[in-house]
């Protein structure tokens, strides 16, 4: 059983990092359109980057990853709580970053990206769908 749970688990972390990916290209493509073809300032380009891929993962990630049937609302509420705090910090320390200290916009971009993947993943798996991981009605609903 152990076995099971813990293929389980692998399938569901390796899900969510295929779905973010596909959310990170969004947000990379939406940031190097605006910061190539605007001359907003960093944070305008990687806010509205963000936004754009929180809605798709959020979306995928539900459905797919972790086959949750919790109220949508709740849960949409519960990641909207974790962007109060990861997206000023992620923004104003990466506009520090690039307007002060002239680090580049992109690396700034995929550094800030790899730390939503992980503990998006971790704010997620244990606290958004604690316990509606795998609800949904006609999937492979192994319990974790």
């Amino acid at each position: 059983m152990a076995d099971k749970t813990k293929r389980t688990e692998t399938t569901r972390m390796i899900k969510f990092v295929l779905f973010s990916i596909s959310a990170g290209v969004i947000e990379f493509v939406s940031f190097t359109l605006l910061n190539e073809l605007t001359h907003l300032p960093y944070w305008p380009c990687y806010l509205t980057g963000l936004v754009l891929s929180v809605l798709w993962n959020f979306t995928l990630n539900r459905r797919f990853t972790f086959k949750s049937t919790t109220n949508v609302p709740v849960a949409m509420m519960k990641v909207f709580c974790y962007y109060l705090v990861f997206t000023p910090v992620t923004t104003i320390m990466g506009n520090y970053l690039c307007e002060t200290l002239g680090w580049n916009e992109y690396l700034v971009t995929i550094l800030n990206m790899i730390l939503n993947l992980v503990t998006e993943y971790l704010f997620q798996r244990y606290f958004v769908y604690r316990h509606s991981v795998d609800t949904r009605a006609g999937e492979d609903n192994t319990q974790s």
